[in-house]
């Protein structure tokens, strides 16, 4: 059990930041685990030998991120990465009309390579690193819609196998958690147009150059350790990228 320790930070506008980082290396430290509650926002008061104001800013913004989650009349947890968090939090794709739903996910490829330059600087690993990885399909209303290479760092994932992924009961994310030990905390994304490759036309059933828009996700857990490279290609016919958690399920 981590012991009480005083908060000293000569900023108070910025001492609830302070209070954040000490909640999230709780949790990385195995304190609070991932679905159970953290102590009261007065408990965490003494404890950080801060105000009620301070801890609740705090926690504000750790609950706005999707790291804590508040429960009326239960308190307040650790986020795991359920299915329902997945497709609001991490899943962007939906069809034209507003429609969300959970993707159907198929593992078409698992291995091991070795990282290359770019690879290893987004992953902030040494080149010929070796890493997994995995190259799942993505399916909605039945038809591919998007096809997924994940390079993940081999040292945070040892023992990973294929049976792992086809057999895992949830999400990728989940099993990262539960499996490894590995939480994303957050996702940093840029977008931009390419055009199919011969394998890509053939898994997602589209012709050779027809337009994709790729989503290259670099995922961090805490203390912005990136944990995982994701190159997402997006079939657009009838889907589109869209981060508004108000959208239609």
């Amino acid at each position: 059990m981590v012991g009480r320790s005083a908060v000293a930070n000569p900023s108070g506008a910025l001492l609830y930041k302070e209070v954040k980082r000490k909640i999230i290396d709780a949790v990385h430290q195995g304190e609070w685990k991932p679905g159970g509650a953290i102590p009261s926002e007065t408990k965490l008061c003494e404890r950080y030998g801060v105000s009620m104001g301070t801890v609740r800013k705090a926690v504000d913004e750790l609950s706005g991120e999707g790291f804590l989650i508040r429960q009326q009349g239960r308190g307040t947890f650790v986020s795991t990465h359920s299915q329902d968090r997945y497709l609001f939090a991490f899943f962007h794709v939906i069809r034209q009309d507003g429609h969300k739903e959970y993707p159907l996910v198929e593992l078409v490829e698992f291995g091991k390579a070795k990282a290359e330059p770019c690879m290893a600087t987004a992953l902030d690993i040494k080149p010929k690193s070796r890493v997994l990885r995995i190259v799942n399909k993505l399916s909605l209303s039945g038809a591919p819609v998007m096809l997924d290479e994940i390079l993940l760092p081999e040292n945070l994932f040892l023992g990973m196998t294929e049976k792992m992924l086809r057999e895992r009961p949830s999400t990728l994310y989940h099993l990262y958690q539960e499996q490894f030990g590995v939480t994303v905390i957050r996702p940093h994304e840029k977008l931009r147009a390419v055009l199919a490759d011969e394998v890509q036309a053939r898994l997602l059933g589209v012709s050779i150059g027809e337009p994709l828009l790729l989503i290259i996700r670099t995922a961090y857990s805490f203390r912005d350790q990136p944990v995982e490279l994701r190159r997402s290609y997006v079939v657009t016919r009838n889907y589109e990228y869209c981060t508004d958690p108000m959208v239609a399920t």
